[in-house]
């Protein structure tokens, strides 16, 4: 089922999500309508908060077409990120490289507004999936910038928080116009 995505300025959007200690039918159906919702806006991840709910859940699905490649390592070992698509992150941990770089970048609570973004080359990623069982993975490019965009949603932070001084100046009439 599609979800209503929530817009800049609602709260709920710079909540800290409350950590997942059980998964439940209920959560379970949250994260496939999530799914549905992401693909409905042709996004390729969402955060819970999006959605109206504060908790540590986010799904990313990375396309295989996409212009922007994504790179993927489990075991230290260069894998296929499609490997790993659909994904969903439960209380997910990050560790982001020194190294950035800057790319261009879009949110769903956000539409129309797009700017360079200064990321972390690489992440690593601890988290938990739908049992609840921990798993590790690296990733670059699309993949990892999605993973930090979404992680930093489950902390209440939001890409506009990352922009530039003069893009948000720039952007602010559109911003503000959200908002609403």
């Amino acid at each position: 089922m599609v979800l209503p995505i929530v817009k800049y300025g609602d709260p709920v959007l710079r909540q800290k999500g409350a950590v997942i200690g059980k998964v439940t039918a209920e959560l379970k159906k949250l994260a496939a309508d999530m799914m549905d919702t992401m693909r409905e806006a042709k996004g390729v991840g969402l955060a819970a908060q999006q959605v109206g709910q504060a908790l540590q859940l986010a799904v990313i699905d990375i396309p295989a077409d996409s212009e922007r490649p994504s790179r993927l390592w489990l075991d230290g070992r260069e894998a296929d990120a499609q490997s790993l698509m659909p994904l969903t992150l439960i209380n997910p941990r990050i560790e982001i490289t020194k190294k950035k770089e800057s790319d261009g970048e879009g949110c769903l609570s956000f539409p129309g507004i797009n700017a360079d973004i200064s990321r972390g080359f690489r992440v690593r990623v601890k988290y938990q999936d739908l049992t609840l069982r921990w798993r590790e993975f690296e990733a670059g490019g699309l993949l990892g910038r999605a993973v930090q965009h979404e992680v930093d949603h489950l902390q209440g932070v939001l890409f506009i928080d990352r922009m530039s001084r003069e893009d948000r100046e720039k952007l602010k009439t559109k911003i503000e116009a959200i908002r609403g």
